[in-house]
């Protein structure tokens, strides 16, 4: 079925002529009928008959009109929403992101969002894991990325990819000297303890005995700090392996185990995305998030 026949069909219903219903529709009359027969023959059974100079529907075809108003009225709805969408002066999004997730990553699929909507007004909110997840299930942001290894119930967690982990070290360390740390060189060592750490305790993630804990010097909720004393060579830290860096920090793979973690894009179970937040998630899901590595 082709919506221009629910079209037609309506119009005769109304017109109970069909010379009059293609004036009404703007075609020919011999188009209209032959669109009303194919209807018929796909419905399995005649719509109307005609009597000399009067037409009534039959009754499979009072059977048929309400459903075919129906599909004509969601197809008016959807172009008029579609149109005011794409008319209207701004296409809010709050979007809450992770501190610990870098923008590389995202910025090219916010490139391809501002691509389709031109209009975009989009608002980040950049908090811890914790926070992030709270603002989003209290309505305060629409939709979030972040890297906690689990979620509450009501949070549908989309995989977007997955990185390692890095050691970060003032150039001068001897670990800027290794191709890769394996964990146990981290035994005695000065340690900054991110508290935004994706795990609630790190190395009781790793889950081993790998030969000694480092000795945790500092501790602190805020990145800049801890990249700023990691910097000026207090310490050492572990850090997602997209995670911005100041200059003069340089990063070594960790290994022996290697740790890895999944950023997720996150929305709320049974919640109405708005117009944005449905092209956000599109567009999230068919990117190549390899390519930003």
């Amino acid at each position: 079925m082709e919506m221009h026949q629910a079209r037609y069909f309506l119009a005769v219903c109304e017109t109970l002529n069909f010379t009059r219903a293609a004036e009404q529709c703007h075609v020919a009359q011999p188009s209209l009928t032959k669109a009303i027969k194919k209807l018929e023959d796909e419905l399995g059974g005649e719509l109307f008959r005609r009597e000399r100079a009067r037409t009534h529907l039959t009754d499979l075809g009072r059977m048929m009109k309400p459903h075919l108003e129906q599909v004509v009225e969601s197809a008016q709805r959807a172009t008029k929403d579609a149109v005011a969408f794409r008319t209207r002066k701004k296409a809010p999004l709050k979007l809450g992101v992770m501190c610990t997730v870098g923008p590389r990553r995202l910025i090219p699929v916010l490139r391809q969002l501002e691509d389709e909507l031109p209009t975009l007004d989009l608002k980040l909110h950049e908090s811890s894991g914790e926070d992030v997840v709270s603002s989003l299930m209290d309505g305060e942001i629409d939709i979030a990325v972040a890297g906690l290894a689990d979620y509450p119930e009501r949070i549908d967690a989309t995989p977007l990819f997955s990185e390692r982990y890095v050691v970060a070290v003032p150039k001068d360390h001897r670990f800027a000297r290794m191709n890769a740390v394996p964990v146990a060189e981290l035994a005695g060592e000065p340690y900054l303890e991110r508290l935004n750490c994706e795990f609630e305790s790190f190395f009781d993630a790793l889950d081993g005995d790998w030969g000694g804990s480092p000795i945790i010097r500092y501790s602190s909720g805020r990145e800049d700090w801890i990249q700023s004393l990691v910097k000026a060579g207090m310490g050492c830290s572990i850090m997602p392996e997209s995670m911005p860096m100041m200059s003069d920090i340089t990063t070594r793979l960790l290994v022996e185990p290697e740790v890895t973690r999944t950023v997720h894009m996150l929305t709320v179970a049974g919640r109405r995305y708005t117009p944005t937040v449905e092209t956000f998630t599109r567009l999230a899901r068919r990117h190549d998030w390899a390519s930003a590595v």
